[in-house]
């Protein structure tokens, strides 16, 4: 695979969220604003023997629900609610299509982000088959115009297994209607720097544990707690977030 590809031309094709084509357009002319009202580019799709499990995700940033296509891709979604730089999450943002040694290629990305440093496109990918030449073909020339943008371009595979089921555990979470401010505040103020999670969850005593639980899991999806989600949470030790 050459390190460049010669893209001779590439557009931008996206839908609005009634399905219909809203925007077509080159590449680097389309503005920001139509991507983060885009309708996903694909429908879902159930139908017996399907290999892949597709489905749609309550997302705490969009305030609403987000499709997948795999399990693979609803993990790096709960990543990317999880993401306190992420403002926003745009499943299957566009269709891009580029001229290649005379021939079209297209390609759908599987996510679109907004993050404190600028636009940041996802593929997502089984490890075992990124190395099919026509899967590294279609990133390779993804990321150059891509990033011929200005954006940032990413390819995700398998995440470790024991951050994403802690993100698992803190994703039941992040639903802010479910939590009374009082008692998240005042359990926030009970857990001091290095406290250990199952220390955290007792600081409180004269409330219910589950109650103390639940307030420092939802701390720790918002971010005011912090720890190491490389480690299982009963080994954890807690940073309280600094201002």
């Amino acid at each position: 695979m050459p390190d460049s590809i010669a893209v001779t031309s590439a557009d931008i094709h996206v839908r609005g969220l009634g399905g219909d084509i809203a925007v077509e357009c080159p590449f680097d002319a389309v503005d920001l604003e139509d991507l983060l009202a885009a309708g996903p580019w694909r429908t879902l799709r159930w139908y017996k023997g399907q290999k892949h499990f597709s489905g749609s995700f309550w997302s705490a940033t969009e305030g609403a629900l987000v499709i997948y296509e795999s399990l693979l891709e609803l993990a790096w979604l709960l990543e990317a609610d999880f993401d306190w730089s992420v403002s926003r999450i745009i499943a299957q943002p566009f269709l891009m299509t580029a001229r290649i040694d005379g021939t079209e290629r297209k390609h759908i990305p599987d996510f679109l982000l907004m993050t404190t440093s600028g636009p940041l496109v996802v593929d997502v990918k089984p490890a075992k088959r990124l190395s099919r030449p026509e899967v590294a073909f279609t990133f390779a020339w993804s990321r150059q115009v891509i990033e011929s943008r200005g954006w940032e371009y990413v390819v995700r595979s398998e995440p470790d297994s024991v951050r994403l089921a802690n993100i698992r555990i803190l994703a039941r979470h992040r639903r802010a209607w479910l939590f009374a401010s009082e008692i998240v505040d005042r359990v926030e103020a009970a857990v001091m720097d290095g406290m250990t999670f199952a220390d955290a969850c007792g600081s409180v005593p004269e409330l219910d544990e589950s109650l103390v639980r639940s307030a420092v899991l939802r701390l720790m999806w918002i971010g005011r707690l912090m720890t190491d989600l490389d480690k299982p949470l009963a080994s954890a030790s807690l940073l309280r977030r600094r201002p």
